[in-house]
């Protein structure tokens, strides 16, 4: 079984890669398909180790033990998340105006691999060399420092699609997006997992165990921030050698995307007025709340349930617990592929209709997660492996695609980045509120809530995420029909020509 679960990932990573060179709905060139699968696959396997090196946290977390309790963990993640949010409004305008996505992908790269190796570092010092430090102060200002490099990814990702995809096509590669998202996860969870279990003090002797060991007779949990560091490293000189920021540079002529940008390229934008194209659009706020709430959800549960299912026993449901990584992956790139087929072939290229339908799904999956929490371990597992599938696929059509199509190739990074921003928020909110609601540890129960007197639930975490679903659906429907002008028009032209 332990094989299947390696062997599928490669798999659908393929599946994945057989779908995009299937989806030519523009009618491009072979070579033009083939140069952007080039492009895009680095940029992609980049951001999926930017997310190993994000969420080993979680695993770091649980390895450490009773030197980092649940209210340690959910500050330190507040930290990191709300730095990230607060960096969009610097680098996404920068991205945008001076960087491109090429640097910014490379500077993600490497500030993420080096605030991985100052992690290891703290680890050891900490465990190893018995470090009389602050753990939670001195986790949270190098966590920050990472998820501040962190945030250049995404958009660096986002900024190089709007120029090499069309908006009738954002969908898919919306999809595709999600996939990278998904297979992150795997990483961050599956193959740190692995990391720290071969690298415990009494684990058979292997290759990570003698590049990593320590005389001291303790597990070198370090390993799990120095593996994905030079991963990274790795995936940088690939992103130099390979990425071209838009299709001009690859020797292919202008491409029209209809985006919002379509008939503007021509004017320059300050970075008052990319904020400006944000912060004064109705819609665009409209776009981030749903994101925010796609950010409690996916946050809430896959930083979570690891963490639940560590100090509540799933009897007969364990392997989620095992292979949480995987469950994540292979049903976060379902729901990435969901919402982008179901938007570009059945919605004309409208995100709100999907957006809605997620959020529905999302609210009764957490209703019957919080009715079964404590009495059916496999449903409350299924019902987590579900939310994180909606929850991806709302982020694939919010900040990887809505924002690209309202904002346009000119203010692509700011618009996606201030909206991805809101998850983070949305993830930060969820951190530090449920790290007070649930208990600290094994047989915590009967605790109460610092300042409100109720007592402390793993219940009330599934119940968290209940009003969050039904804001999330209330502002997608209101955007059901929203599109932008260009991709109307375009629309519009292309029913012409069937008729």
């Amino acid at each position: 079984m332990e094989h299947f679960y390696a062997a599928s990932i490669p798999l659908c990573l393929l599946a994945v890669v057989i779908a995009y060179f299937c989806s030519n709905p523009i009618g491009h060139s072979g070579w033009f398909v083939t140069r952007r699968f080039i492009n895009w696959l680095p940029l992609g396997m980049t951001y999926a180790f930017l997310c190993m090196g994000r969420f080993n946290l979680n695993v770091a977390k649980t390895a450490l033990g009773s030197l980092m309790t649940n209210e340690d963990f959910g500050v330190i993640v507040l930290a990191g998340t709300w730095t990230y949010a607060l960096s969009f409004f610097i680098n996404g305008p920068l991205i945008d105006k001076k960087i491109g996505g090429k640097n910014g992908i490379m500077i993600s790269a490497l500030g993420a691999a080096l605030a991985n190796v100052a992690l290891g570092v703290l680890t050891w010092l900490i465990t190893v060399r018995h470090w009389k430090v602050n753990l939670v102060g001195a986790f949270s200002a190098v966590y920050a420092v990472n998820m501040y490099f962190q945030s250049y990814g995404a958009m660096s990702i986002i900024k190089v699609k709007a120029y090499w995809f069309h908006v009738r096509e954002r969908g898919v590669f919306g999809a595709i997006f999600g996939t990278f998202i998904s297979a992150g996860n795997y990483f961050a969870i599956d193959w740190s997992s692995s990391i720290v279990s071969l690298t415990k003090a009494n684990a058979p002797d292997n290759l990570l165990k003698r590049i990593f060991g320590s005389a001291a007779p303790v597990d070198a949990t370090w390993a799990v921030f120095f593996v994905p560091a030079a991963i990274l490293i790795f995936w940088l000189v690939m992103d130099f050698w390979l990425i071209k920021d838009i299709p001009e540079q690859a020797g292919f002529p202008h491409l029209d995307t209809h985006d919002a940008s379509s008939g503007q390229m021509h004017v320059e934008f300050s970075m008052l007025d990319l904020l400006k194209k944000v912060f004064a659009s109705p819609l665009m706020w409209m776009i981030a709340c749903v994101e925010l709430t796609a950010g409690v959800f996916r946050y809430s549960i896959f930083n979570w349930y690891f963490v639940f299912s560590k100090q509540v026993p799933q009897f007969g449901a364990e392997f989620f617990g095992q292979h949480w990584g995987w469950y994540t992956c292979v049903f976060g790139i379902v729901g990435g592929f969901t919402g982008g087929i179901i938007s570009d072939r059945l919605f004309q290229s409208r995100r709100g209709p999907p957006a809605a339908i997620l959020c529905g799904l999302t609210l009764i999956l957490a209703i019957v997660m919080a009715a079964f929490l404590f009495t059916s371990p496999l449903i409350v597992g299924w019902s987590a492996v579900f939310i994180v599938m909606t929850s991806i696929g709302l982020t694939s059509l919010m900040s990887g695609t809505a924002a690209t199509d309202f904002g346009g190739r000119k203010a692509t990074a700011t618009c996606m980045g201030i909206v991805d921003a809101f998850a983070y928020i949305g993830n930060g909110l969820q951190s530090i509120c449920i790290a007070y609601l649930v208990p600290q540890a094994i047989g915590g129960a009967g605790q109460t809530v610092p300042g409100f007197g109720f007592a402390r639930s793993w219940q009330w975490w599934p119940i968290f995420i209940i009003p969050f679903a039904i804001f999330g659906g209330a502002i997608a429907l209101w955007i059901w029909n929203e599109l932008p002008a260009a991709t109307k028009k375009y629309v519009a032209a292309e029913r012409s020509c069937v008729r």
